[in-house]
């Protein structure tokens, strides 16, 4: 599905806190993330949502933070740093085919991604692993960009989604390209 990735030397655009306008973390993040949980951010850039998210689980909770670029995964380590959030978040480097989430089978509360797996070569995999890592009854939030990702494109991958245990919890909004995915099981 990917053509090309959004390159690290734009990241600090990434992290614009004009962008908090038409995407707050805080709006976005709040009514999922709890005190202590778990959390899982594939495609994370330099963390324009992983802070937040840390702020949201705590100090018991815990962040993951995953992408493809060790320039991203280095700008989010400094600005977690000055944050002073760098014991909620754990950095990791992936590769192209692979988020390298094996360990964390059944671990993870909540995952999300915004304006990533239109990046991602083979989202049937993404999808697979996401769900691996998550807990029976946990959750991805899924949203992609309009600009980027048509109406199809989305609904094709809701299916991918479905095909590899994700199912939408209520009804995805396809003209926002925003789903909430949910992994059967209670947590």
């Amino acid at each position: 599905m990917a053509e090309r990735v959004f390159p690290a030397s734009m990241g600090w655009w990434l992290v614009n806190p004009l962008r908090k306008l038409a995407l707050n973390p805080r709006r976005l993040l709040g009514a999922h993330i709890k005190p202590g949980m778990t959390v899982l951010e594939p495609g994370c850039g330099m963390g324009f949502f992983s802070l937040p998210a840390a702020r949201l689980a705590g100090p018991q909770g815990r962040v993951i933070c995953v992408d493809l670029q060790a320039g991203m995964i280095a700008g989010l380590q400094k600005r977690a740093a000055q944050a002073g959030l760098s014991d909620r978040i754990e950095l990791r480097v992936c590769a192209a085919d692979s988020l390298r989430i094996g360990d964390l089978q059944g671990k993870v509360d909540f995952a999300f991604a915004v304006a990533v797996v239109h990046e991602v070569p083979d989202d049937g995999r993404f999808f697979r692993e996401i769900g691996q890592a998550l807990k029976p009854g946990g959750r991805l939030l899924f949203i992609e960009p309009k600009g980027h990702v048509t109406a199809e494109a989305f609904e094709a991958s809701l299916g991918r989604a479905k095909e590899n245990g994700l199912a939408a919890i209520g009804t995805a909004d396809i003209a926002k390209r925003t789903a909430l995915l949910g992994k059967a099981g209670k947590n």
